[in-house]
């Protein structure tokens, strides 16, 4: 113990003892001075100059009551509440703006006579469609004159030229994969339908020829919430030579062929906000007919292995061994 307090007293004295660096007063004795130790408020500053501006450094701020509960206030003290924070008294009702750019359908959708394509205007029940077609015209000639009043450059013949343009960049956009562009030449609505499994797939789509020109069928014209917002649609038929193959993943072809030319037979609608100044003309939907002979199923691949599956063995060959050096079981009973 006595060893410890005379280390201790050894520190304390190396401690009091002045430091004998460069920079250190030359000591004229090698005599320790005591050193009193002097504690200094660390908070106050050394120079009185910078007080006041030490001062403005800290802001005085109302702490709000964040215990005040409006039941228990007045209506006045809410109103005040409010003035002192800046905030807006609130709505009984709820807005919140949106913006239609398509419908979410089509609106009397035409309806195609059955047999179209494959009878000529010639025979008795194309010359009845003529007929019917005509009768028909009355609500389209008065829808193409009220997209007129929108858009004066609007022909319906000229126009079926556009569409069938449009027609084939919207389909040579899907193959590329293009999502952006696509959006401007496609509806909202009819987007997720060409963009659905899409996402392994590799498509080879080629327009070859018209069989017949593309012409317009049916327009219709409607208003949507308001009077003034009014949608126009117009369905264009399309006959046509296409090639269409669909490979997967693996380049496994599912659907179609490259090598394989189809007619087809498509209305297509195209749809148009005319009350927006900036609208343009979009793919909007295909109407397929009930009399449409159905698509052809995707094809299955399965791996073919190379040798056949074992046979599964029954109860009496497990019984009988057969070897080759051994005579069978019927020759040895007729040598006996």
């Amino acid at each position: 113990m006595a060893s410890f307090v005379v280390a201790g007293r050894a520190a304390i004295k190396f401690l009091q003892s002045p430091s004998t660096g460069f920079l250190a007063p030359c000591l004229q004795n090698a005599a320790i001075i005591n050193q009193q130790q002097v504690r200094h408020r660390r908070t106050k500053h050394w120079d009185p100059r910078w007080k006041r501006l030490r001062k403005a450094k800290f802001i005085k701020i109302d702490i709000p009551n964040l215990n005040e509960k409006p039941e228990d206030m007045s209506q006045e003290q809410i109103k005040t509440r409010m003035k002192e924070r800046g905030m807006l008294p609130p709505r009984p009702w709820l807005e919140r703006p949106f913006y239609i750019s398509c419908t979410g359908g089509v609106f009397e959708p035409y309806v195609p006579p059955e047999g179209d394509g494959r009878m000529s205007a010639i025979s008795r029940e194309g010359a009845k469609q003529k007929f019917e077609q005509l009768e028909k015209k009355t609500k389209s000639m008065m829808a193409v004159r009220k997209i007129r009043s929108y858009d004066e450059d609007f022909e319906p013949p000229e126009f079926a030229a556009h569409a069938q343009d449009m027609y084939i960049q919207a389909h040579n956009t899907l193959c590329e994969k293009n999502k952006y562009k696509l959006r401007e030449i496609v509806t909202e609505r009819a987007y997720p339908e060409l963009m659905h499994n899409i996402m392994d797939k590799t498509i080879h789509w080629k327009f070859l020829k018209s069989l017949e020109p593309p012409r317009v069928v049916h327009a219709r014209c409607t208003d949507v919430i308001t009077k003034e917002n009014i949608f126009a649609q117009v369905t264009v038929r399309f006959h046509s030579q296409q090639i269409l193959a669909i490979y997967d993943r693996f380049g496994r072809l599912m659907h179609g062929s490259e090598s394989l030319v189809k007619d087809c037979l498509e209305y297509v609608v195209f749809e148009k906000h005319l009350a927006n100044e900036y609208g343009v003309w979009r793919m909007h939907e295909k109407i397929i007919p009930d009399w449409m002979p159905p698509k052809s199923p995707a094809y299955i691949t399965y791996r073919v292995d190379d040798e056949p599956p074992p046979e599964p063995e029954s109860a009496d060959s497990k019984d009988v061994v057969v070897t080759k050096d051994a005579p069978k079981p019927a020759e040895t009973a007729v040598s006996a």
